[in-house]
């Protein structure tokens, strides 16, 4: 599944390579035994997305027009101390459970959804986060790495999880998050296209390397600040135990839970822009 790093830094890096018998080219996909070795090695050699331009959520809420309403929902970030819990690559047999705590919490939160095996395996979970004042946004359909493909797959990538969550929910998605936060001036144009702001995050706990709950909730606590988004995985068995302790210690610092749109409130995420902390 994807490969989830740590705080992104503005440098070039340079392009990983593929460890053998694990990455694929353009046309072929990486299968899910596969997925879980490329992400531990891809950690070994990554430390976040290429050299893009990026926009923090407080510049977007300082460059709000005038007169634009202070709120989205009840939440004003610019006078509350917000964080964004977000979940890539569901849904899975794990997110029944994780809503159902994030309901008890009263914690909203933002899914980047895969569409292959995962929406269209959990249809009835999609609507019910929906349904429930989650964000619902794309991780595109397979997972594939939009940088190493071509201009008819990304679109095809971006465009049929966007389709498959319109329909399951009535709500066109407006962000996306690129598998292993790896992006180019090329997918940024074809998001634009399509409508499609791109969401990296400033948190995460690497659940794909452990299923230890308490080092994972450790790893979040470590790293969480305001405005901060921290990316986690329902598909991996330790991540969903480990919300609620999570929760629990960001509320108990101050901290609110917002969605991604919330944190940019007033403000609004522009399709073809990089959003980050």
């Amino acid at each position: 599944m994807p490969l989830s790093t740590s705080t992104i830094p503005t440098g070039t890096i340079p392009a990983p390579q593929p460890a053998p018998g694990k990455m694929r080219g353009p046309g072929r996909r990486l299968r899910p035994a596969a997925l879980a070795s490329a992400a531990a090695f891809l950690a070994l050699t990554l430390s976040g997305c290429a050299d893009v331009p990026t926009t923090a959520p407080s510049t977007v809420r300082a460059e709000a027009a005038h007169g634009a309403p202070a709120r989205l929902g009840t939440v004003d970030c610019r006078e509350a101390k917000c964080i964004a819990l977000t979940f890539d690559a569901g849904p899975s047999e794990n997110s029944a459970r994780l809503l159902d705590i994030l309901k008890e919490k009263k914690v909203p939160a933002t899914f980047f959804l895969l569409g292959k095996r995962h929406i269209e395996k959990y249809p009835e979970l999609v609507k019910r986060m929906a349904a429930e004042g989650h964000e619902v946004a794309s991780h595109t359909w397979d997972h594939q790495i939009l940088t190493r493909i071509s201009d008819a797959q990304i679109r095809e990538e971006l465009k049929r999880p966007n389709e498959a969550i319109e329909r399951l929910t009535g709500h066109k998605p407006t962000l996306m998050r690129p598998p292993q936060g790896r992006t180019d001036s090329n997918v940024h144009k074809i998001a634009k296209e399509l409508g499609l702001a791109e969401v990296l995050w400033s948190v995460t706990a690497k659940d794909y390397t452990t299923t230890d709950s308490a080092l994972i909730t450790k790893r979040v606590l470590a790293k969480a600040s305001r405005d901060g988004i921290i990316l986690l995985h329902d598909i991996y068995q330790g991540t969903v135990p480990a919300v609620p302790g999570i929760i629990d210690a960001l509320k108990a610092r101050g901290y609110v839970f917002v969605t991604v749109p919330q944190l940019l409130a007033p403000g609004k995420a522009e399709p073809g822009k990089v959003y980050r902390p």
